[in-house]
């Protein structure tokens, strides 16, 4: 299935399963999150994979994430990150969270007060230069043009803002391949449902872990943020499997 050019996906006969192009991915993908958003922490907190909220907190800390910012949450589902930012800038920052699903952001509703827009990461409802840092967490996946996306979350930062994407890699070993995906696509569906959740999120983790194998080089990432005017693009590997990009608007 042919992907657009600047894809976070490479061509992959898999994914052929889900979408027969762009447009299609899209409604595809919104439909699998709507209906997956009510049991959708459940199913993350049985996943965890060292990405509780510890750890996102402690990656927004690390990236420069401080006291009184203004945040831009994209991606951000049920509010995950978003949680973990907000308790970060404190009660003088702005958090806004934005994501293409309105069934999670519903749910994240019910948890925070945050402002939410219903968008996509390759364009932003939001002036220029409004925001401080721009995180966006484990979803890199889903976006149709990385460079779109990243102009966006260049345009959107004030000079000397930082954006920081956690992503999820393949680990380099064929077993561990197998037995991330055998994990996501398998038990953890399976475990969420005995645990009572009646939304089904089996077909979301199962594209979760076909995404994970399609996903683009590291490299690939961080020469598209240079692209986009990124400076101090790095990339920091936790636990050999979880990823984050950060890269500073000059």
């Amino acid at each position: 299935m042919p992907l657009p050019k600047n894809s976070a996906l490479k061509d992959d006969p898999r994914l052929g399963a889900y979408f027969a192009g762009e447009d299609e991915r899209r409604a595809v993908t919104r439909s699998m999150f709507d209906e997956a958003a009510p049991g959708y922490d459940n199913a993350e907190r049985i996943t965890a994979l060292g990405s509780g909220s510890w750890y996102r907190r402690e990656v927004l800390q690390r990236c420069g994430l401080r006291p009184g910012m203004h945040l831009l949450d994209v991606a951000a589902g049920t509010g995950l990150v978003t949680a973990e930012g907000q308790r970060l800038v404190g009660p003088e920052g702005r958090v806004v969270a934005l994501d293409p699903s309105p069934g999670m952001l519903a749910e994240l509703k019910k948890k925070l007060a945050v402002e939410t827009l219903v968008a996509y990461a390759e364009s932003i409802p939001l002036p220029e230069a409004c925001v401080d840092f721009v995180s966006m967490g484990y979803a890199l996946r889903h976006v149709g043009d990385m460079d779109l996306a990243f102009a966006e979350y260049f345009r959107v930062l004030r000079p000397g803002g930082r954006a920081c994407i956690m992503e999820i890699s393949r680990p380099a070993g064929r077993f561990g391949r197998l037995a991330l995906r055998a994990y996501i696509g398998g038990v953890v569906p399976l475990l969420a449902r005995l645990s009572g959740r009646h939304a089904d999120v089996r077909r979301l983790w199962a594209y979760y872990g076909d995404t994970i194998e399609a996903a683009i080089d590291p490299a690939a990432i961080l020469a598209a943020m240079r692209r986009a005017g990124f400076v101090e693009v790095e990339c920091a590997v936790t636990f050999g499997v979880f990823r984050e990009y950060v890269g500073r608007k000059p």
